[in-house]
């Protein structure tokens, strides 16, 4: 077992991470930037050492000062969380180098997984459906010929895109020779590499993503899906798991080509395998991601599957002693975000007044507290609320009351609390009417 371990990373997940890692019995070092020097996370860890100014790309972004934090505390392994440099191929393989032990999936299966048309190819390969479109990365005439064949709308992606980030809808050639040369621009732009390729826009689908844990020895335990269709320009706003639309059969029959898809990849660690679901029920496989997902808590909570601490025993060459199973009632997730939830625009400031929900099957995890300063530079996510019922509606009708216990209050400070009550609240989401196109029809 590890004796400590960086963290990669801050804000919840970092205190997520170091909450494992204590009942694991292993001492933690916190990382932060200047603007973090009062967060929860720099004050629970054994050490802290801080990397550099607010901006991500002098601190939580730069692989040399995490690095150099990494030997002045003689760290032995390194936590990336998500975001950041979680799914970073060069920091794993400098991590792996400095004979540190990165937690998460080796540099060349980050490499694999993060070139989407690639991974796609793959999953082809074992079977799993894919979305009408092109064969890889295209130029702009090649588009325009695949688009006609296919029929508007589509959708243009970027091939090292993630994240809701590199996402173009295209309604017709017009639009299409608008905005290609756009999506190219902004994919070498936020990735390093302009890859564009082209996919059908599939009407009113659903988002659903499959958890896995893959051990050293080949073993993978696929533990069920969420549906993450509530968003808002590609980002997720409530997780559940079960998926109210996805059937025991269908479960096992994807679980099942989940599974080969990561044996077929020597996959190693936690991972989620994500798809969109039409409104007849087929699945197409969308990407796979090599990292904790922000959702996690709400598998978490229906297969009391600790996760993250399942990455780190793997890391350290544990087997996986745990099976699939049929999940155990029903859990939510709500993104608890400082933003005006009009615009979605962030909404940083300090926390003068601050209740947090509590009582049975209620879980917070957040890294504020009253008095904090929300900083300006980094994502708008302030805490997630995970509520478990024994089944759907007691889960929907539990958050309803836990939302309505919290309060977040501070001069100019804005959350989308009220906004989860009103989405919670609809028929079509009582109903699971709901759609990733849902939340752009509610705000109109």
């Amino acid at each position: 077992m590890f004796r400590k371990v960086l963290i990669a990373n801050r804000g919840e997940i970092a205190l997520r991470a170091i909450r494992a890692c204590r009942e694991l019995g292993i001492k933690t070092v916190a990382v932060y930037s200047e603007a973090d020097r009062d967060s929860l996370h720099v004050q629970m860890a054994d050490e802290a050492i801080c990397i550099g100014p607010p901006e991500p790309s002098k601190s939580y972004l730069d692989i040399p000062r995490i690095m150099s934090a990494v030997e002045i505390s003689s760290a032995d392994a390194v936590y990336p969380g998500y975001g950041f440099l979680a799914e970073n191929p060069k920091f794993a393989e400098i991590v792996a180098k400095s004979r540190v032990k990165f937690i998460g999936p080796s540099p060349s299966t980050l490499d694999l997984i993060g070139d989407k048309i690639r991974t796609k190819e793959i999953a082809k390969k074992v079977g799993i459906p894919l979305v009408p479109g092109s064969n890889g990365a295209m130029s702009l005439e090649t588009a325009l010929r695949t688009a006609s064949k296919i029929g508007y709308p589509v959708v243009l992606k970027a091939s090292a895109g993630g994240g809701g980030r590199g996402i173009r809808i295209v309604m017709n050639e017009k639009d299409m020779r608008e905005k290609f040369p756009v999506a190219v621009q902004e994919a070498d732009l936020c990735f390093g590499d302009g890859r564009i390729y082209l996919e059908k826009f599939i009407i009113n689908p659903k988002h659903i993503e499959f958890q896995v844990l893959a051990d050293s020895k080949g073993k993978v335990v696929v533990l069920g899906e969420r549906e993450c269709s509530i968003q808002r320009r590609h980002q997720k706003l409530i997780e559940e798991a079960p998926s109210l639309s996805v059937s025991e059969k269908k479960r096992q029959e994807i679980s099942e080509k989940v599974g080969d898809l990561c044996r077929s990849i020597g996959y190693e660690g936690a991972g989620t395998v994500e798809f969109l679901m039409d409104e007849d029920g087929n699945f197409y496989f969308m990407e796979m991601n090599g990292r904790i997902q922000v959702e996690h808590p709400v598998t978490e909570m229906v297969t009391c599957v600790d996760i993250v601490k399942w990455q780190i025993l793997i890391a350290a060459g544990e087997e996986l002693t745990i099976e699939p199973e049929t999940p155990r009632g029903w859990a939510v997730e709500m993104r608890i975000n400082a933003e005006d939830p009009n615009t979605f625009m962030p909404s940083p400031g300090k926390i003068d007044r601050l209740v947090l929900p509590g009582g049975a099957w209620v879980r917070l995890d957040t890294h504020i507290y009253q008095g904090y300063r929300i900083p300006p530079h980094y994502d708008s996510l302030i805490a997630k609320l995970v509520v478990w019922g024994s089944t759907r509606e007691e889960a929907i009708k539990r958050s309803l009351r836990a939302l309505d216990e919290f309060v977040v209050e501070g001069e100019g400070l804005k959350t989308n609390i009220d906004f989860h009550k009103r989405v919670l609240s609809t028929l079509e989401f009582k109903e699971g009417r709901h759609h990733i196109g849902f939340v752009e029809k509610l705000m109109v």
